[in-house]
């Protein structure tokens, strides 16, 4: 995979915390965590498209969930 170089501004105090542990490649623990960034805002991406125009209401969505995870607990005993 071709790479480019791109600059970010961070603090002072972040830097110099990150000095500390030297061992670390901290281009390539950026792009990972930039890669997971991207995953989870196509996910939301996804979701708002498939939830336009919905009437569900937050109370709704919290029914909802606690349904779930009630079937998840049954299902793995818990």
């Amino acid at each position: 995979m071709e790479n480019i170089n791109v600059t970010f501004s961070i603090p002072v105090k972040l830097k110099e915390e990150m000095n500390q542990f030297s061992d670390v490649n901290w281009s390539r623990t950026a792009a990972e965590l930039l890669e997971e960034k991207i995953k989870r805002l196509k996910v939301l991406k996804r979701l708002e498209k498939l939830l336009e125009g919905s009437k569900l209401d937050e109370e709704d969505v919290e029914k909802i969930a606690a349904k779930v995870k009630e079937g998840i607990a049954k299902r793995h005993g818990l």
